[in-house]
């Protein structure tokens, strides 16, 4: 069979919608409801196709319903294909099955109607599991038409604006969204699994802590006061673990009024997760435990390929790596550390790194990790021992009280997942935040450190970015290849 659509002379978009326009007049007009309240649909196309065995002609009765996405009309018998949630089956139109007058009301349909159809299964010739079809019901009328030809959408800002045309033209972007979906309920499962509760944390907050990121700000009428989408969960999770929950986690929307590029949306789904009497080496086992669990009941695989034809093995044991040791490496400076901050710019002058001259020295040494050390971490890697300026919610090293608690697990060249041994001593929480506030000390979320100093016990905290985790277990391009709806000027009228 072929997917081709009906030949149609009117190709302009808003002449076939005034002739479906007319269709859905004469419908009416006919007493037909082009817009059903109800439809039956006993099996998905998977569950029917499944119900004609191996080897087997002939099949039992079923009832599917679906989106009509391909038409071959061919006399007194026709063939079509329907899609639903798990894709795609083949239908048999036969005049002499369904009466003449139901065959010329098909022969009438568009697509893009969606249709409930019954009848028994056979298979076709070529081997194709196929619906007899003895009984139709259009469901709902289309007014407008699919994509040209059932090509599917080649304007990369069309499928963004028009999610759900891409995810009718496209099973590649229908199979990662469903992937996505799997991965966040195998998440769910694997916490619950470990003892983890899962909570729901404001949206609203009045002061927005737990990341060093510019907020969005709205207006509290009720209140009347400024309030902001919150940056982080963390706070508020860890309030939790104050208050006696021991393991906890939350899934959530996340706000940061930054930049858009191929690794950021300014909306993203973060998970972050506690684990009281632990630190951040428990979270290195949390962090494999949950990735090597979706490999294993998601993916089936622990093997994947990038772009490029280079595989990632997340199987077997994880690199672990200092800071300061992959910096030394990146420049080929074993002195890196001890150079004045003119020496370090000079070098990043010389070598194409961009950076604040302005900015402290250790943001100068953050630029080169990023751009010549993080992009380059291909296979899983835990990176140690980070500046304690980076983060100022972790605990210092015992040993080195330049360096916190802390692990960032980077695959394909991006951060993956940050982790930290908490920081449970209010008098040093209290201090590590005012320097990072610097004069805005108003900034300072008080009522956090109010609850640390009602005591927290020692935790390990982790946060995962899930659009991240996507785009790497599905070979995403892009995050808004694995946002349904990424964030998008508004159109002008």
């Amino acid at each position: 069979m072929s997917d081709e659509a009906p030949s149609q002379e009117i190709t302009n978009t808003s002449d076939l919608r005034a002739v479906r326009l007319k269709k859905l007049e004469e419908l009416r007009s006919a007493g037909y409801d082009p817009f059903k309240l109800n439809a039956e649909q006993a099996q998905t196309s998977t569950q029917a196709r499944a119900m004609l065995p191996e080897g087997e002609h002939e099949g039992p009765e079923v009832k599917v319903a679906g989106r009509l996405v391909a038409i071959r009309l061919m006399g007194k018998a026709s063939f079509a294909k329907i899609l639903d949630r798990e894709g795609l089956i083949q239908l048999y139109f036969k005049k002499q099955d369904v009466g003449d007058e139901a065959y010329e009301f098909f022969k009438k349909l568009d697509l893009g109607d969606i249709i409930g159809v019954e009848g028994p299964l056979f298979r076709t010739k070529t081997g194709e599991e196929t619906v007899r079809v003895t009984k139709f019901t259009l469901v709902t009328k289309a007014l407008r038409p699919l994509p040209e030809k059932w090509h599917g959408l080649a304007d990369q800002e069309q499928i963004y604006r028009q999610r759900y045309l891409d995810l009718i033209t496209s099973e590649e972007s229908r199979r990662r969204f469903q992937t996505r979906s799997r991965i966040v309920s195998c998440i769910r499962r694997y916490l619950d699994a470990q003892g983890f509760m899962e909570v729901e944390t404001p949206v609203l907050q009045a002061e927005a802590g737990g990341a060093a990121a510019r907020p969005f700000k709205t207006h509290f009428n009720a209140l009347d006061c400024e309030f902001n989408l919150r940056i982080a969960l963390e706070l508020s999770l860890k309030k939790l673990l104050v208050g006696g929950f021991e393991r906890v986690y939350e899934l959530g929307r996340t706000f940061r009024n930054e930049g858009l590029s191929r690794r950021h949306n300014p909306e993203f789904t973060m998970l972050e997760v506690y684990q009281a009497y632990s630190d951040y080496l428990g979270m290195m086992k949390l962090i494999r435990g949950i990735i090597g669990t979706i490999c294993t009941e998601v993916l089936g695989t622990d093997k994947i390929t990038r772009y490029d034809g280079t595989e990632i093995d997340l199987s077997g044991e994880w690199r672990v790596a200092k800071y300061r040791d992959l910096v030394r490496e990146a420049t080929g400076r074993a002195d890196w550390f001890e150079l004045p901050k003119a020496d370090k710019l000079a070098w990043c002058d010389a070598n194409g790194v961009e950076t604040d001259p302005k900015g402290e020295d250790f943001e100068v040494t953050n630029s080169v990790y990023e751009k010549r050390v993080e992009c380059n971490l291909i296979q899983p890697t835990f990176v140690t021992h980070l500046p304690r300026q980076l983060i100022p919610l972790a605990k210092l090293v015992a040993d080195d009280p330049e360096t916190v608690e802390v692990f960032e697990l980077c695959i394909n060249g991006q951060e993956i997942a940050p982790a930290y041994s908490e920081q449970n001593d209010p008098i040093e929480q209290r201090r590590a935040l005012e320097i990072q506030a610097g004069e805005e000390i108003q900034k300072i979320d008080e009522d956090f450190l109010l609850a640390l100093e009602h005591g927290m016990p020692p935790a390990g905290g982790m946060g995962v970015g899930i659009d991240r985790l996507v785009i790497l277990l599905t070979g995403a391009p892009s995050i808004r290849d694995v946002i349904l709806f990424p964030s998008m000027r508004p159109e002008k009228a």
